[in-house]
Protein backbone atom coordinates (compact mmCIF):
# COMPACT_ATOMS: atom_id res chain seq x y z
CA UNK A 1 0.00 0.00 0.00
CA UNK A 2 0.99 3.63 -0.33
CA UNK A 3 -0.68 5.08 2.75
CA UNK A 4 1.15 8.00 4.39
CA UNK A 5 3.41 7.14 7.27
CA UNK A 6 2.96 10.25 9.34
CA UNK A 7 0.20 12.69 10.29
CA UNK A 8 1.61 15.46 8.09
CA UNK A 9 1.34 13.17 5.08
CA UNK A 10 -2.39 13.47 4.41
CA UNK A 11 -3.36 15.86 1.62
CA UNK A 12 0.07 17.47 1.24
CA UNK A 13 0.56 20.80 -0.44
CA UNK A 14 2.28 20.29 -3.78
CA UNK A 15 4.92 22.69 -5.09
CA UNK A 16 6.22 21.93 -8.59
CA UNK A 17 9.15 24.01 -9.87
CA UNK A 18 10.10 23.51 -13.50
CA UNK A 19 13.13 25.23 -15.00
CA UNK A 20 13.33 26.03 -18.70
CA UNK A 21 16.24 24.67 -20.81
CA UNK A 22 18.37 23.85 -17.75
CA UNK A 23 21.11 21.29 -18.35
CA UNK A 24 21.58 18.49 -15.85
CA UNK A 25 25.24 19.48 -15.60
CA UNK A 26 24.37 23.02 -14.50
CA UNK A 27 23.43 21.98 -10.94
CA UNK A 28 25.85 21.40 -8.09
CA UNK A 29 24.24 18.22 -6.78
CA UNK A 30 24.55 16.75 -10.29
CA UNK A 31 28.29 17.36 -10.44
CA UNK A 32 28.81 21.03 -11.28
CA UNK A 33 31.54 22.53 -9.10
CA UNK A 34 31.75 25.98 -10.68
CA UNK A 35 28.17 27.22 -10.61
CA UNK A 36 26.59 28.00 -7.24
CA UNK A 37 23.19 26.36 -6.70
CA UNK A 38 23.02 25.99 -2.90
CA UNK A 39 19.23 26.07 -2.64
CA UNK A 40 18.64 23.35 -5.21
CA UNK A 41 21.48 21.35 -3.66
CA UNK A 42 19.85 21.68 -0.24
CA UNK A 43 16.60 20.45 -1.70
CA UNK A 44 18.43 17.30 -2.83
CA UNK A 45 20.12 16.85 0.56
CA UNK A 46 16.74 16.99 2.28
CA UNK A 47 14.96 14.84 -0.28
CA UNK A 48 15.33 12.28 -3.05
CA UNK A 49 17.51 12.87 -6.11
CA UNK A 50 16.76 11.08 -9.39
CA UNK A 51 19.74 10.44 -11.65
CA UNK A 52 17.84 9.06 -14.64
CA UNK A 53 14.94 11.48 -14.82
CA UNK A 54 13.76 11.87 -18.41
CA UNK A 55 11.73 14.43 -20.33
CA UNK A 56 9.11 12.95 -22.66
CA UNK A 57 10.18 15.34 -25.43
CA UNK A 58 13.24 17.51 -26.06
CA UNK A 59 11.33 20.79 -26.58
CA UNK A 60 9.12 23.02 -24.44
CA UNK A 61 5.60 22.62 -25.83
CA UNK A 62 5.48 18.80 -26.18
CA UNK A 63 7.48 18.18 -23.00
CA UNK A 64 5.14 20.33 -20.93
CA UNK A 65 2.05 18.78 -22.50
CA UNK A 66 3.35 15.36 -21.43
CA UNK A 67 4.23 16.68 -17.97
CA UNK A 68 0.76 18.13 -17.40
CA UNK A 69 -1.15 15.08 -18.65
CA UNK A 70 1.13 12.11 -17.90
CA UNK A 71 0.92 11.12 -21.58
CA UNK A 72 3.30 11.24 -24.53
CA UNK A 73 2.55 14.44 -26.41
CA UNK A 74 1.57 12.50 -29.54
CA UNK A 75 -1.53 11.28 -27.74
CA UNK A 76 -2.85 14.84 -27.49
CA UNK A 77 -1.64 16.00 -30.91
CA UNK A 78 0.99 18.23 -29.26
CA UNK A 79 4.06 16.93 -31.12
CA UNK A 80 4.95 17.55 -34.73
CA UNK A 81 7.99 17.37 -36.99
CA UNK A 82 7.85 20.62 -38.97
CA UNK A 83 6.28 22.86 -36.32
CA UNK A 84 7.53 21.46 -33.06
CA UNK A 85 6.34 24.20 -30.69
CA UNK A 86 3.74 26.95 -30.63
CA UNK A 87 5.04 30.13 -32.30
CA UNK A 88 2.38 32.69 -31.33
CA UNK A 89 -0.02 33.60 -28.59
CA UNK A 90 -2.51 34.04 -31.43
CA UNK A 91 -2.20 30.58 -32.94
CA UNK A 92 -5.21 28.30 -32.64
CA UNK A 93 -3.34 25.16 -31.57
CA UNK A 94 -2.81 24.11 -27.98
CA UNK A 95 -3.50 21.54 -25.31
CA UNK A 96 -6.95 20.18 -26.17
CA UNK A 97 -9.78 20.81 -23.73
CA UNK A 98 -10.49 17.07 -23.48
CA UNK A 99 -7.06 16.39 -21.98
CA UNK A 100 -6.96 15.96 -18.22
CA UNK A 101 -4.17 17.70 -16.30
CA UNK A 102 -3.09 17.01 -12.72
CA UNK A 103 -4.45 20.48 -11.86
CA UNK A 104 -7.92 19.52 -13.08
CA UNK A 105 -7.99 16.42 -10.88
CA UNK A 106 -6.59 18.15 -7.79
CA UNK A 107 -9.09 20.97 -8.17
CA UNK A 108 -11.81 18.32 -7.92
CA UNK A 109 -10.18 17.26 -4.65
CA UNK A 110 -10.65 20.78 -3.24
CA UNK A 111 -7.09 21.91 -3.85
CA UNK A 112 -6.31 25.50 -4.68
CA UNK A 113 -4.49 25.24 -8.01
CA UNK A 114 -2.16 27.99 -9.18
CA UNK A 115 0.28 28.49 -12.03
CA UNK A 116 2.91 31.21 -11.92
CA UNK A 117 5.19 31.59 -14.92
CA UNK A 118 5.35 30.15 -18.42
CA UNK A 119 2.47 28.22 -20.05
CA UNK A 120 3.26 27.69 -23.78
CA UNK A 121 0.25 25.40 -24.30
CA UNK A 122 -1.88 27.81 -26.33
CA UNK A 123 -4.56 30.35 -25.49
CA UNK A 124 -7.62 30.40 -27.75
CA UNK A 125 -9.25 28.35 -30.51
CA UNK A 126 -11.78 30.35 -32.51
CA UNK A 127 -12.18 33.78 -30.88
CA UNK A 128 -10.01 36.06 -28.78
CA UNK A 129 -11.87 35.38 -25.57
CA UNK A 130 -12.71 31.68 -25.75
CA UNK A 131 -9.45 30.76 -23.97
CA UNK A 132 -9.99 27.08 -24.77
CA UNK A 133 -6.29 26.25 -24.18
CA UNK A 134 -5.78 28.69 -21.29
CA UNK A 135 -4.50 27.39 -17.93
CA UNK A 136 -7.84 28.18 -16.30
CA UNK A 137 -9.53 25.85 -18.76
CA UNK A 138 -7.14 23.10 -17.65
CA UNK A 139 -7.77 23.07 -13.93
CA UNK A 140 -5.80 26.05 -12.63
CA UNK A 141 -7.92 28.47 -10.65
CA UNK A 142 -5.22 31.14 -10.69
CA UNK A 143 -2.72 32.13 -13.36
CA UNK A 144 -0.10 34.83 -13.51
CA UNK A 145 2.58 34.74 -16.13
CA UNK A 146 3.42 34.29 -19.79
CA UNK A 147 0.81 32.53 -21.89
CA UNK A 148 3.64 32.06 -24.40
CA UNK A 149 7.34 31.68 -23.61
CA UNK A 150 10.39 33.89 -23.23
CA UNK A 151 12.16 34.68 -26.51
CA UNK A 152 14.91 37.07 -27.58
CA UNK A 153 12.29 39.34 -29.12
CA UNK A 154 10.97 40.10 -25.60
CA UNK A 155 14.17 41.96 -24.76
CA UNK A 156 14.48 45.14 -26.84
CA UNK A 157 18.24 45.07 -26.27
CA UNK A 158 18.68 41.63 -27.85
CA UNK A 159 18.62 40.56 -31.50
CA UNK A 160 15.28 38.97 -32.49
CA UNK A 161 15.17 35.22 -33.05
CA UNK A 162 11.54 34.39 -33.87
CA UNK A 163 11.58 36.82 -36.78
CA UNK A 164 14.72 35.19 -38.17
CA UNK A 165 13.46 31.59 -37.94
CA UNK A 166 9.81 32.12 -38.87
CA UNK A 167 10.20 34.84 -41.49
CA UNK A 168 12.74 32.82 -43.47
CA UNK A 169 10.36 29.86 -43.69
CA UNK A 170 7.25 31.87 -44.58
CA UNK A 171 9.21 33.93 -47.07
CA UNK A 172 10.00 30.71 -48.94
CA UNK A 173 6.32 29.72 -48.87
CA UNK A 174 5.34 33.14 -50.22
CA UNK A 175 7.80 32.88 -53.11
CA UNK A 176 6.52 29.43 -54.03
CA UNK A 177 2.89 30.58 -53.93
CA UNK A 178 3.69 33.72 -55.92
CA UNK A 179 5.47 31.61 -58.53
CA UNK A 180 2.36 29.45 -58.76
CA UNK A 181 0.15 32.49 -59.39
CA UNK A 182 2.56 33.83 -62.03
CA UNK A 183 2.59 30.44 -63.73
CA UNK A 184 -1.21 30.42 -63.72
CA UNK A 185 -1.30 33.90 -65.24
CA UNK A 186 1.24 32.96 -67.91
CA UNK A 187 -0.77 29.86 -68.79
CA UNK A 188 -3.89 32.02 -69.10
CA UNK A 189 -2.14 34.54 -71.36
CA UNK A 190 -0.66 31.84 -73.60
CA UNK A 191 -3.96 30.05 -73.91
CA UNK A 192 -2.76 26.86 -72.21
CA UNK A 193 -5.42 27.18 -69.53
CA UNK A 194 -8.92 28.48 -69.79
CA UNK A 195 -9.58 30.02 -66.42
CA UNK A 196 -11.32 33.30 -65.62
CA UNK A 197 -9.13 36.22 -64.68
CA UNK A 198 -11.18 36.42 -61.48
CA UNK A 199 -9.65 33.10 -60.43
CA UNK A 200 -6.14 34.38 -61.15
CA UNK A 201 -6.88 37.59 -59.28
CA UNK A 202 -8.39 35.69 -56.36
CA UNK A 203 -5.32 33.47 -56.09
CA UNK A 204 -3.07 36.53 -56.17
CA UNK A 205 -5.18 38.13 -53.45
CA UNK A 206 -4.88 35.07 -51.23
CA UNK A 207 -1.10 35.04 -51.64
CA UNK A 208 -0.97 38.74 -50.77
CA UNK A 209 -3.18 38.14 -47.72
CA UNK A 210 -0.89 35.31 -46.61
CA UNK A 211 2.14 37.59 -46.99
CA UNK A 212 0.53 40.47 -45.09
CA UNK A 213 -0.56 38.12 -42.30
CA UNK A 214 2.85 36.65 -41.53
CA UNK A 215 4.82 39.83 -42.26
CA UNK A 216 2.67 42.00 -40.00
CA UNK A 217 2.78 39.43 -37.22
CA UNK A 218 6.55 39.01 -37.38
CA UNK A 219 7.03 42.78 -37.43
CA UNK A 220 5.34 43.08 -34.04
CA UNK A 221 6.63 39.96 -32.30
CA UNK A 222 7.36 41.67 -29.00
CA UNK A 223 3.90 43.22 -28.75
CA UNK A 224 2.06 40.07 -29.81
CA UNK A 225 4.03 37.41 -27.92
CA UNK A 226 5.67 39.09 -24.95
CA UNK A 227 2.59 39.44 -22.80
CA UNK A 228 1.77 39.02 -19.12
CA UNK A 229 -1.66 37.85 -17.98
CA UNK A 230 -3.41 37.56 -14.65
CA UNK A 231 -6.10 34.95 -14.99
CA UNK A 232 -7.93 35.87 -18.22
CA UNK A 233 -6.79 39.49 -18.39
CA UNK A 234 -3.71 40.89 -20.14
CA UNK A 235 -1.92 43.07 -17.60
CA UNK A 236 1.21 44.08 -19.50
CA UNK A 237 1.78 44.31 -23.24
CA UNK A 238 4.56 44.23 -24.14
CA UNK A 239 5.98 43.07 -20.85
CA UNK A 240 8.94 44.70 -19.12
CA UNK A 241 11.39 41.81 -18.91
CA UNK A 242 13.55 43.69 -16.43
CA UNK A 243 10.92 43.45 -13.69
CA UNK A 244 9.31 40.13 -14.60
CA UNK A 245 11.47 37.95 -12.33
CA UNK A 246 10.58 40.08 -9.30
CA UNK A 247 6.89 39.95 -10.15
CA UNK A 248 6.92 36.19 -10.63
CA UNK A 249 8.55 35.76 -7.23
CA UNK A 250 6.03 38.07 -5.57
CA UNK A 251 3.16 36.14 -7.14
CA UNK A 252 4.53 32.74 -6.10
CA UNK A 253 5.18 33.70 -2.49
CA UNK A 254 1.87 35.55 -2.22
CA UNK A 255 0.05 32.46 -3.50
CA UNK A 256 1.63 30.35 -0.78
CA UNK A 257 0.68 32.93 1.86
CA UNK A 258 -2.93 33.17 0.63
CA UNK A 259 -3.47 29.43 0.62
CA UNK A 260 -1.48 28.34 3.67
CA UNK A 261 -4.61 27.16 5.48
CA UNK A 262 -5.83 24.79 2.75
CA UNK A 263 -4.21 22.19 0.48
CA UNK A 264 -2.74 23.83 -2.60
CA UNK A 265 -0.98 22.93 -5.82
CA UNK A 266 1.42 25.61 -7.03
CA UNK A 267 3.19 25.10 -10.35
CA UNK A 268 6.09 27.57 -10.62
CA UNK A 269 7.09 27.47 -14.27
CA UNK A 270 10.35 29.42 -14.41
CA UNK A 271 11.53 31.67 -17.22
CA UNK A 272 15.09 30.76 -16.25
CA UNK A 273 17.25 29.73 -18.05
CA UNK A 274 15.69 30.29 -21.46
CA UNK A 275 17.27 32.83 -23.78
CA UNK A 276 17.51 35.84 -23.75
CA UNK A 277 18.72 35.06 -20.20
CA UNK A 278 17.09 38.07 -18.57
CA UNK A 279 19.12 38.57 -15.40
CA UNK A 280 18.77 41.15 -12.64
CA UNK A 281 21.63 43.59 -12.13
CA UNK A 282 22.41 42.09 -8.74
CA UNK A 283 23.48 38.83 -10.42
CA UNK A 284 25.25 40.13 -13.51
CA UNK A 285 28.93 39.20 -13.53
CA UNK A 286 28.72 37.03 -10.40
CA UNK A 287 29.29 33.62 -11.93
CA UNK A 288 32.28 32.05 -13.65
CA UNK A 289 30.25 31.23 -16.76
CA UNK A 290 29.14 34.53 -18.18
CA UNK A 291 25.53 35.55 -18.64
CA UNK A 292 24.26 31.97 -18.68
CA UNK A 293 25.92 31.21 -15.36
CA UNK A 294 24.56 34.44 -13.88
CA UNK A 295 21.06 33.39 -14.92
CA UNK A 296 21.48 29.93 -13.36
CA UNK A 297 22.57 31.46 -10.06
CA UNK A 298 19.64 33.88 -10.10
CA UNK A 299 17.33 30.93 -10.75
CA UNK A 300 18.73 29.16 -7.68
CA UNK A 301 18.17 32.33 -5.63
CA UNK A 302 14.57 32.42 -6.88
CA UNK A 303 14.05 28.78 -5.87
CA UNK A 304 15.50 29.57 -2.44
CA UNK A 305 13.06 32.43 -1.93
CA UNK A 306 10.09 30.21 -2.80
CA UNK A 307 11.32 27.53 -0.39
CA UNK A 308 11.77 30.20 2.27
CA UNK A 309 8.11 31.16 1.82
CA UNK A 310 7.18 27.58 2.73
CA UNK A 311 9.36 27.82 5.84
CA UNK A 312 7.93 31.19 6.88
CA UNK A 313 4.40 29.85 6.69
CA UNK A 314 5.20 26.63 8.53
CA UNK A 315 4.51 24.51 5.44
CA UNK A 316 7.84 22.80 4.77
CA UNK A 317 6.90 19.46 6.36
CA UNK A 318 3.43 19.37 4.83
CA UNK A 319 4.56 20.12 1.27
CA UNK A 320 5.82 17.81 -1.46
CA UNK A 321 8.33 19.91 -3.39
CA UNK A 322 9.59 18.93 -6.83
CA UNK A 323 12.28 20.49 -9.01
CA UNK A 324 13.17 19.58 -12.59
CA UNK A 325 13.86 21.00 -16.05
CA UNK A 326 11.58 20.59 -19.05
CA UNK A 327 14.41 19.13 -21.16
CA UNK A 328 18.16 19.42 -21.68
CA UNK A 329 20.20 22.55 -22.27
CA UNK A 330 20.43 24.24 -25.67
CA UNK A 331 23.89 23.72 -27.18
CA UNK A 332 23.46 25.79 -30.33
CA UNK A 333 22.85 29.09 -28.48
CA UNK A 334 25.96 31.23 -28.80
CA UNK A 335 26.78 34.91 -29.14
CA UNK A 336 30.21 36.23 -30.04
CA UNK A 337 31.71 32.83 -29.19
CA UNK A 338 30.03 32.86 -25.76
CA UNK A 339 27.87 29.86 -24.84
CA UNK A 340 24.32 30.97 -24.02
CA UNK A 341 22.89 27.49 -23.45
CA UNK A 342 23.18 24.85 -20.79
CA UNK A 343 25.69 22.17 -19.90
CA UNK A 344 24.40 18.62 -20.13
CA UNK A 345 27.27 17.03 -18.25
CA UNK A 346 28.63 13.77 -19.61
CA UNK A 347 25.57 13.24 -21.80
CA UNK A 348 25.65 13.59 -25.58
CA UNK A 349 23.38 16.06 -27.34
CA UNK A 350 20.98 18.70 -26.07
CA UNK A 351 17.67 20.49 -26.53
CA UNK A 352 15.78 19.45 -29.64
CA UNK A 353 17.45 16.03 -29.87
CA UNK A 354 14.86 13.38 -29.11
CA UNK A 355 17.15 10.40 -28.67
CA UNK A 356 20.48 11.46 -27.20
CA UNK A 357 20.57 11.63 -23.41
CA UNK A 358 21.65 15.27 -23.28
CA UNK A 359 18.34 16.36 -24.77
CA UNK A 360 16.13 14.48 -22.34
CA UNK A 361 17.99 13.60 -19.11
CA UNK A 362 17.24 16.33 -16.57
CA UNK A 363 17.56 17.08 -12.86
CA UNK A 364 14.77 15.58 -10.79
CA UNK A 365 14.39 16.19 -7.03
CA UNK A 366 11.52 15.40 -4.64
CA UNK A 367 11.40 16.59 -1.01
CA UNK A 368 8.81 15.80 1.65
CA UNK A 369 10.36 15.92 5.14
CA UNK A 370 9.30 13.08 7.41
CA UNK A 371 7.84 11.06 4.53
CA UNK A 372 10.59 10.75 1.92
CA UNK A 373 14.05 9.68 3.13
CA UNK A 374 16.55 12.56 3.08
CA UNK A 375 19.62 12.13 0.88
CA UNK A 376 18.25 9.16 -1.05
CA UNK A 377 19.56 8.75 -4.62
CA UNK A 378 17.57 6.73 -7.17
CA UNK A 379 19.19 5.56 -10.38
CA UNK A 380 16.09 3.93 -11.85
CA UNK A 381 14.52 5.31 -15.06
CA UNK A 382 11.78 7.84 -14.28
CA UNK A 383 9.90 10.35 -16.41
CA UNK A 384 8.44 13.82 -16.10
CA UNK A 385 5.18 12.07 -17.04
CA UNK A 386 5.36 10.29 -13.66
CA UNK A 387 4.59 13.56 -11.86
CA UNK A 388 0.96 13.34 -13.05
CA UNK A 389 0.01 10.03 -11.36
CA UNK A 390 2.24 10.81 -8.37
CA UNK A 391 0.55 14.07 -7.40
CA UNK A 392 -2.90 12.73 -8.32
CA UNK A 393 -2.40 9.83 -5.90
CA UNK A 394 -1.09 12.04 -3.11
CA UNK A 395 -3.94 14.49 -3.61
CA UNK A 396 -6.53 11.74 -3.20
CA UNK A 397 -7.63 11.63 -6.84
CA UNK A 398 -7.82 8.89 -9.46
CA UNK A 399 -6.01 8.84 -12.78
CA UNK A 400 -8.39 8.72 -15.76
CA UNK A 401 -9.42 5.24 -16.82
CA UNK A 402 -10.67 6.21 -20.27
CA UNK A 403 -7.24 6.85 -21.83
CA UNK A 404 -3.67 5.60 -21.80
CA UNK A 405 -1.56 7.14 -19.03
CA UNK A 406 2.15 6.65 -19.73
CA UNK A 407 3.40 7.94 -16.38
CA UNK A 408 3.65 5.77 -13.27
CA UNK A 409 3.27 6.86 -9.67
CA UNK A 410 6.65 7.33 -8.02
CA UNK A 411 5.32 7.19 -4.46
CA UNK A 412 6.48 3.60 -3.69
CA UNK A 413 9.88 4.21 -5.33
CA UNK A 414 10.48 7.53 -3.61
CA UNK A 415 9.64 6.12 -0.20
CA UNK A 416 11.79 3.03 -0.67
CA UNK A 417 8.89 0.58 -0.64
CA UNK A 418 10.01 -0.88 -3.98
CA UNK A 419 13.44 -1.23 -5.54
CA UNK A 420 12.63 -0.73 -9.21
CA UNK A 421 10.80 1.79 -11.35
CA UNK A 422 7.69 0.54 -13.10
CA UNK A 423 9.18 1.64 -16.43
CA UNK A 424 10.67 -1.35 -18.18
CA UNK A 425 10.61 0.54 -21.50
CA UNK A 426 10.57 4.25 -22.33
CA UNK A 427 10.24 5.75 -25.80
CA UNK A 428 11.99 8.86 -27.05
CA UNK A 429 10.36 10.97 -29.73
CA UNK A 430 11.59 13.82 -31.88
CA UNK A 431 8.43 15.39 -33.21
CA UNK A 432 6.27 12.52 -34.40
CA UNK A 433 9.26 10.30 -35.10
CA UNK A 434 10.48 7.69 -32.65
CA UNK A 435 14.23 8.22 -32.49
CA UNK A 436 15.15 5.89 -29.64
CA UNK A 437 13.90 3.55 -26.92
CA UNK A 438 15.38 2.23 -23.69
CA UNK A 439 14.98 -1.09 -21.94
CA UNK A 440 15.74 -1.48 -18.26
CA UNK A 441 16.48 -5.18 -17.78
CA UNK A 442 15.93 -5.43 -14.05
CA UNK A 443 17.38 -8.91 -13.51
CA UNK A 444 20.77 -8.04 -15.02
CA UNK A 445 20.54 -4.33 -14.07
CA UNK A 446 21.65 -3.47 -17.58
CA UNK A 447 20.15 -0.43 -19.29
CA UNK A 448 19.92 -0.81 -23.04
CA UNK A 449 19.32 2.09 -25.42
CA UNK A 450 18.42 1.58 -29.08
CA UNK A 451 18.71 4.47 -31.56
CA UNK A 452 16.76 4.21 -34.79
CA UNK A 453 17.46 7.77 -35.97
CA UNK A 454 20.08 10.32 -34.95
CA UNK A 455 20.71 13.92 -36.05
CA UNK A 456 23.70 14.68 -38.24
CA UNK A 457 26.01 16.92 -36.27
CA UNK A 458 27.57 19.95 -37.96
CA UNK A 459 30.50 19.88 -37.93
CA UNK A 460 30.71 16.09 -37.71
CA UNK A 461 31.46 14.83 -34.21
CA UNK A 462 30.73 18.20 -32.59
CA UNK A 463 27.59 17.09 -30.78
CA UNK A 464 25.61 20.07 -32.13
CA UNK A 465 23.75 21.08 -35.28
CA UNK A 466 25.75 24.25 -35.61
CA UNK A 467 24.24 25.35 -38.92
CA UNK A 468 20.72 25.31 -37.47
CA UNK A 469 18.96 26.63 -34.37
CA UNK A 470 17.83 23.09 -33.52
CA UNK A 471 18.59 19.65 -34.88
CA UNK A 472 15.85 18.35 -37.21
CA UNK A 473 13.80 15.23 -36.58
CA UNK A 474 13.67 13.95 -40.17
CA UNK A 475 14.87 14.56 -43.71
CA UNK A 476 18.43 15.19 -44.84
CA UNK A 477 19.49 16.31 -41.37
CA UNK A 478 19.17 12.86 -39.79
CA UNK A 479 20.64 9.40 -40.26
CA UNK A 480 18.45 6.30 -40.24
CA UNK A 481 20.19 3.29 -38.69
CA UNK A 482 19.57 -0.24 -39.89
CA UNK A 483 20.45 -2.14 -37.85
CA UNK A 484 19.88 0.42 -35.11
CA UNK A 485 22.62 1.71 -32.84
CA UNK A 486 22.80 -0.07 -29.49
CA UNK A 487 24.34 1.26 -26.28
CA UNK A 488 24.59 -0.12 -22.76
CA UNK A 489 23.97 2.98 -20.65
CA UNK A 490 24.81 1.12 -17.46
CA UNK A 491 28.47 1.07 -18.55
CA UNK A 492 28.44 3.81 -21.21
CA UNK A 493 26.12 6.63 -20.09
CA UNK A 494 27.79 9.05 -22.52
CA UNK A 495 26.72 6.88 -25.48
CA UNK A 496 30.26 6.95 -26.80
CA UNK A 497 30.71 3.26 -27.67
CA UNK A 498 28.04 1.74 -29.93
CA UNK A 499 27.85 -2.02 -29.60
CA UNK A 500 27.86 -4.49 -32.48
CA UNK A 501 27.00 -8.18 -32.89
CA UNK A 502 30.72 -8.90 -32.60
CA UNK A 503 31.22 -6.93 -29.35
CA UNK A 504 27.90 -7.80 -27.72
CA UNK A 505 26.53 -11.37 -27.88
CA UNK A 506 23.05 -10.13 -26.88
CA UNK A 507 22.91 -7.53 -29.68
CA UNK A 508 20.23 -9.18 -31.82
CA UNK A 509 18.18 -10.37 -28.85
CA UNK A 510 18.12 -6.88 -27.31
CA UNK A 511 17.24 -5.15 -30.57
CA UNK A 512 14.44 -7.64 -31.16
CA UNK A 513 13.05 -7.29 -27.63
CA UNK A 514 13.04 -3.50 -27.82
CA UNK A 515 11.50 -3.63 -31.29
CA UNK A 516 8.65 -5.76 -29.95
CA UNK A 517 8.07 -3.24 -27.14
CA UNK A 518 8.04 -0.39 -29.68
CA UNK A 519 5.44 -2.23 -31.77
CA UNK A 520 3.21 -2.75 -28.70
CA UNK A 521 3.58 0.89 -27.75
CA UNK A 522 2.80 2.14 -31.27
CA UNK A 523 -0.27 -0.05 -31.23
CA UNK A 524 -1.68 2.05 -28.38
CA UNK A 525 -1.53 5.31 -30.37
CA UNK A 526 -4.77 6.59 -31.85
CA UNK A 527 -5.38 9.31 -34.46
CA UNK A 528 -6.09 12.68 -32.84
CA UNK A 529 -6.45 16.23 -34.18
CA UNK A 530 -2.98 17.68 -34.74
CA UNK A 531 -2.39 20.89 -32.80
CA UNK A 532 0.92 21.99 -34.34
CA UNK A 533 -0.01 22.12 -38.01
CA UNK A 534 0.75 25.17 -40.16
CA UNK A 535 -2.89 26.24 -39.94
CA UNK A 536 -2.81 26.07 -36.14
CA UNK A 537 0.53 27.74 -35.52
CA UNK A 538 -0.03 30.70 -37.89
CA UNK A 539 -0.69 34.08 -36.25
CA UNK A 540 -4.39 34.95 -36.41
CA UNK A 541 -5.24 38.57 -35.60
CA UNK A 542 -8.70 37.66 -34.29
CA UNK A 543 -7.08 35.45 -31.61
CA UNK A 544 -4.44 37.92 -30.43
CA UNK A 545 -4.57 38.55 -26.64
CA UNK A 546 -4.87 42.29 -26.30
CA UNK A 547 -5.33 44.97 -23.68
CA UNK A 548 -6.96 47.97 -25.23
CA UNK A 549 -8.34 48.05 -28.74
CA UNK A 550 -6.77 45.76 -31.32
CA UNK A 551 -4.37 46.41 -33.01
CA UNK A 552 -3.40 49.21 -30.60
CA UNK A 553 -2.69 46.76 -27.77
CA UNK A 554 -0.72 48.38 -25.00
CA UNK A 555 -0.75 48.44 -21.22
CA UNK A 556 1.71 48.36 -18.36
CA UNK A 557 1.52 46.96 -14.87
CA UNK A 558 0.25 49.37 -12.21
CA UNK A 559 2.44 48.09 -9.40
CA UNK A 560 4.94 50.87 -9.58
CA UNK A 561 8.48 51.39 -10.70
CA UNK A 562 10.69 48.34 -10.21
CA UNK A 563 14.02 50.10 -10.57
CA UNK A 564 14.55 50.36 -6.84
CA UNK A 565 13.41 46.84 -6.14
CA UNK A 566 16.22 44.77 -7.61
CA UNK A 567 16.64 41.39 -5.92
CA UNK A 568 19.59 41.00 -3.61
CA UNK A 569 21.61 37.78 -3.75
Amino acid sequence: TCEPKSPNASKPNILLILADDLGIGDVGCYGNHTLRTPNIDRLAEEGVRLTQHLAAAPLCTPSRAAFLTGRYALRSGMDNDKYRVLYWNAGSGGLPANETTFAKILKQQDYATGLVGKWHQGVSCASRGDHCHHPMNHGFDYFYGLPFTLINDCDPDRPPDLWVSVAARFSRYTRVLALGVLTLAAAKLSGLLSVPWTVVGGAAGLVFLFFITWFSSCGFVRRWNCVLMRNHQVTEQPMDVGSTTRRMLQEATAYIQRNKDRPFLLFVSLMHVHTPLVTSKAFLGRSRHGLYGDNVEEMDWFVGKVLHALDENGLKNSTLTYFASDHGGLLEATEEHQQLGGYNGIYKGGKGMGGWEGGIRVPGIFRWPGVLPAGRVIQEPTSLMDVFPTVVQLGGGQVPQDRVIDGRSLVPLLRGDVEHSEHEFLFHYCGQFLHAARWHHRESRRLWKVHYTTPRFQPAGSGVCGDQHLCPCSGDGVTQHSPPLLFDLSSDPSEARPLSPDSEPLFHAVVQRVGEAVARHRGTLRPVPQQLTLGNVLWKPWLQPCCGTFPFCSCSSDDGDSSSQEPAP
